[in-house]
């Protein structure tokens, strides 16, 4: 009876220790620095925005894409374009959007 005893506490203990091993944590993708994300509609790709919700033609969900620089247009930012170019509203060239890092206080 000892002995079964002492192999039921082994066992759970082994049990504990690698079930707290045994996954490894998932990052969070707003700690993901190696890229932005801009959100599109697929049916319409000239539909790009940097929040998520619904496409303004269609109705659609917005979907994540990945990007590598964001353009916008300094008159107005709520245009922004995952390519340079040209702002649609007035024509001036889109510059690479900065992102500013949060101040510690």
């Amino acid at each position: 009876m000892k002995k079964l005893i002492i192999l039921l506490f082994v066992l759970t203990g082994a049990t504990f220790s690698f079930a707290q091993t045994s996954k490894p944590k998932m990052t969070d993708s707003k700690s993901d620095t190696t890229g932005k994300y801009v959100y599109t509609c697929p049916m319409h790709p000239e539909i790009i925005t940097d929040k998520p919700g619904k496409c303004p033609k269609c109705g659609m969900t917005l979907v994540k894409k990945k990007v590598d620089k964001i353009y916008t247009c300094t008159m107005h930012p709520e245009v922004i374009s995952d390519k340079p170019g040209k702002c649609p509203k007035c024509g001036m060239e889109l510059v690479e959007k900065k992102t500013t890092t949060p101040m510690k206080m």
